[in-house]
């Protein structure tokens, strides 16, 4: 849900070579059905859910998870690619 100007300090930080996807009116957040109740501390709030998916090719998803790690999420997905 950031926005451009967001996504490219943060590119800039961390020295990012690929493009991030801003998408402030939620339209690919709301296609890939991540946009979704949360609970925090007895608080329910609508927000993004984290997740990770592996699309091939064709542009299929072929995994799946919400039930993300970001220390660990990029070896479990590149493990799938074996």
């Amino acid at each position: 849900m950031d926005s451009v100007a967001s996504h490219k300090k943060f590119v800039e930080k961390y020295g990012l070579v690929f493009t991030l996807l801003a998408d402030p009116e939620r339209t690919v957040i709301e296609a890939y059905d991540v946009w979704q109740e949360k609970k925090n501390y007895g608080k329910v709030s609508m927000g993004v859910v984290r997740t990770t998916y592996l699309i091939d090719e064709q542009g299929i998803i072929i995994k799946a998870n919400d039930r993300v790690k970001a220390a660990e999420d990029p070896e479990k997905m590149l493990q799938e690619l074996e």
